[in-house]
């Protein structure tokens, strides 16, 4: 907001009452908000004006229920969802906290009260034929460069078949050895990964990851350093990085024709998913997730219902609802 804005907004008719103006020209002067804040400033206490004009309410006498309810009114009458709310509270809060630092109110009408709780937002999976779409997709360079092809496609396949954290597969050695973090052992089909709070699991490997894991270790050491022990390597030689994963996954799936942007945590999402909807088992992809409670598993369950939901009002004759 320029210096012509601000005063502008004094002149409007809707202009601020006195101890709203003089709390905006503090955080613009004093507290030096970047225009952009002074602007949402200015929103908030327009709004905040708005509805104790509309309830009749002196401002400077409000209290905790009559707060309580401007809140509630704001909830109400407007299109903010639970963040712009928050912000909004956070608005009035600071202005009661400052009109208290200059004697013109005994007390915060604000304190105590908070936004309704923003919902989390459901994981994005990728459907079972989109999944194995992309496990078997195979690029259009792959005949120039097989050594990179072995390697993405092995990396696909542990991230999806194994459900992997991209932290725990970039942290995967060749072999299991004292400094090693994680490996994979071939012989019982088991990734053995490090987790978070530094908890080890292990998670078997399916068929169609050991078999691209064979034919990575083939042409593996063609780039590898010597003495480099990650199992995943990037062009020069050296451990392949979570950003590295990242870029080529992305690439990967745009090539292959998904409609939307995947990343790492998308296929752990997905192994997840479709293991539950196809095993109703909860306790046991907590276990494959590692996951140390079983409320943070619980979203996927979510998801199995979205799933079962679609498939409902496909087929049932009964599902379909008229326009």
């Amino acid at each position: 907001m320029s210096d012509d804005e601000f005063s502008a907004a004094a002149d409007a008719p809707e202009a601020l009452q006195a101890p709203l103006l003089d709390y905006l020209r503090h955080v613009r002067v004093e507290r030096r908000l970047a225009p952009r804040t002074l602007y949402i400033y200015e929103d908030g206490l327009r709004r905040l004006q708005d509805l104790a004009a509309q309830r009749g309410q002196d401002l400077l006498s409000l209290r905790a229920h009559q707060a309580r309810a401007l809140l509630a009114t704001l909830h109400a009458q407007s299109d903010l969802g639970p963040r712009s709310l928050a912000l909004m509270l956070s608005v009035w809060r600071g202005l009661y906290r400052w009109l208290g630092q200059q004697g013109l109110v005994e007390q915060n009408p604000f304190d105590g009260l908070r936004a309704p709780k923003a919902a989390k937002p459901l994981p994005k999976a990728l459907g079972v034929d989109e999944a194995v779409q992309l496990a078997e997709f195979q690029s259009d360079a792959a005949s120039q460069d097989p050594w990179t092809e072995a390697r993405d496609r092995c990396v696909l396949e542990l991230l999806y078949g194994c459900g992997l954290r991209v932290s725990e597969l970039v942290g995967l050695d060749v072999r299991a050895s004292a400094q090693a973090i994680g490996w994979v052992d071939l012989q019982s089909g088991d990734a053995h990964v490090m987790g978070k709070g530094a908890k080890r699991r292990s998670v078997p490997v399916g068929a169609a990851a050991l078999q691209a894991l064979r034919q990575w270790l083939a042409v593996r050491g063609q780039r590898a350093q010597d003495d480099e022990a990650a199992l995943f390597v990037g062009r020069r030689g050296a451990r392949f990085v979570a950003a590295q994963i990242r870029t080529m996954l992305k690439e990967r799936a745009l090539a292959a024709g998904m409609p939307s942007h995947v990343h790492p945590h998308m296929l752990r999402h997905s192994f997840a998913s479709h293991l539950l909807q196809s095993s109703g088992d909860l306790r046991a992809v907590q276990e494959l997730l590692g996951h140390a409670h079983i409320t943070t598993t619980q979203v996927y369950t979510q998801l199995d219902f979205q799933h079962l939901a679609k498939i409902y009002d496909a087929a049932h004759p009964r599902a379909k609802r008229k326009n």
